[in-house]
């Protein structure tokens, strides 16, 4: 009994041993765990639920959103779609396209072609559509059309009700230029050299009328680009042979006065001569040499005979050797050129002359193609797209329009609310 006492007590010791050290590794309460014991004594946070949203009701920051919205929106697209559908008057859109081209001359042309290289008077269809493109939008075709079709009389006729797309009377040739550039728009290829215009009136035939005027005025255009070419090519030909001739006779006149110092007249054919002086020369000394051993076979040393031999012989050396130093000696005798100086310098006054002439004769081959081509039309203007007549407006595009405006007014409202919200989330 008293056995079974002691274990029983040793047991619920160690049993009490686990348990107060699982209640320290799990911080739960223990008796001598006196900072699990504070903590419990601390003030448990409480969570505060609050009430539910009540429903939404409207309020005077709603009521001044909407109202925004009708007048910077509503208001202003109303106001543009009632303009479109009862005072713009509708607008016509004729069509022509073309561009400059350029005549292929491989004959007569290409000594205009080459000299105009020199002188930088070029020209292509990309440069010379460039110009075009350039004049179209210019005051002074503008001006031309309004001298022959009063552009001011008919896109200010509908002013009075229209004047948003009209043009305003009495104004300036700044004003009509301005104005150009919203009844004519212009599309150039510059790869190609396409030109492409659309030009819009008020009615069907005034707008064939101002693109055909326009096609008018860009023919003169380069009809005056044609002629401004051809004088420049024609005054540099002729400028080219004045020089050229020039030339020509200062070479000439060179060669005379070394002739007359000379008197020389052809060096090539006194050198031919001078070479068959030498020639000659050798042929009767090979004979005279044959001769003086023909002789020593049958006659003695001191005759008569051998010594004119001899005699012989020595002359036609000497005298070749004369004839040999003359024409390769610098100096002659006399103390004046000799003769590999004078060949040398005919041969350069040759070749001056020859250069000159040949220059003058070019010359004069471009100024005769230059002439030859003076009435020819290099360039022309190719219509691709004759001026239409429309059957249809096609402008103002009124439903573009009234989206275009709805869409920017939509934006600006929005961003004035959100503005307004973050401002007053702010404060």
């Amino acid at each position: 009994m008293n056995i079974t006492t002691v274990k029983s007590s040793s047991a619920k010791a160690g049993e009490q041993k686990d348990a107060d050290e699982s209640a320290r590794f799990f911080g739960e309460k223990t008796a001598d765990n006196p900072t699990t014991v504070e903590k419990e004594k601390e003030p448990v946070p409480q969570v505060v639920i609050r009430p539910m949203a009540g429903p939404a009701r409207a309020k005077k920051r709603h009521g001044l959103l909407i109202a925004s919205f009708f007048i910077v929106v509503v208001l202003p697209v109303a106001a543009i779609f009632w303009y479109l559908e009862t005072r713009s008057v509708d607008q016509y859109a004729s069509t022509v396209g073309f561009t400059v081209r350029q005549e292929d001359d491989a004959g007569g042309m290409g000594a205009i072609n080459g000299l105009a290289g020199l002188t930088g008077a070029t020209g292509g269809n990309a440069s010379d559509s460039d110009i075009l493109y350039e004049f179209i939008q210019s005051q002074d075709l503008v001006r031309r059309i309004e001298a022959d079709l009063d552009l001011w009389g008919h896109y200010s006729a509908p002013y009075d009700q229209d004047p948003v797309f009209a043009l305003k009377p009495g104004g300036t040739i700044e004003s009509l230029h301005a104005y150009w550039g919203r009844v004519m728009d212009v599309d150039y290829d510059n790869a190609t050299g396409l030109l492409g215009l659309e030009v819009r009136a008020f009615t069907p035939e005034f707008a064939k009328q101002v693109a055909e005027q326009i096609l008018v005025e860009s023919q003169t255009l380069v009809n005056d680009l044609n002629a401004q070419s051809r004088a420049d090519i024609l005054r540099d030909a002729e400028r080219d042979v004045t020089d050229s001739l020039v030339r020509l006779k200062a070479a000439r006149e060179a060669l005379v006065n070394f002739r007359t110092r000379t008197q020389i007249v052809d060096p090539a054919a006194d050198m031919q001569t001078r070479m068959g002086v030498q020639t000659s020369l050798q042929q009767q000394l090979a004979q005279a040499l044959i001769d003086h051993d023909l002789l020593a076979q049958s006659a003695a040393e001191g005759d008569p005979r051998m010594v004119q031999a001899k005699r012989r012989i020595n002359v036609i050396r000497e005298r070749l050797a004369e004839e040999r130093r003359t024409f390769a000696s610098d100096e002659s005798g006399d103390g004046s050129d000799g003769y590999p100086t004078l060949i040398a310098e005919y041969e350069s006054l040759a070749v001056d002359r020859e250069f000159a002439e040949q220059t003058y004769r070019g010359a004069l081959a471009a100024k005769d193609a230059a002439l030859a081509n003076a009435t020819r039309q290099t360039r022309y203007l190719a219509s691709f797209i004759l001026p239409t007549l429309p059957e249809k407006a096609m402008y103002p595009k009124r439903l573009q329009v009234v989206l275009v405006a709805f869409l920017f007014a939509v934006l600006t409202w929005a961003l004035l609310a959100l503005v307004f919200y973050s401002v007053r989330d702010r404060n």
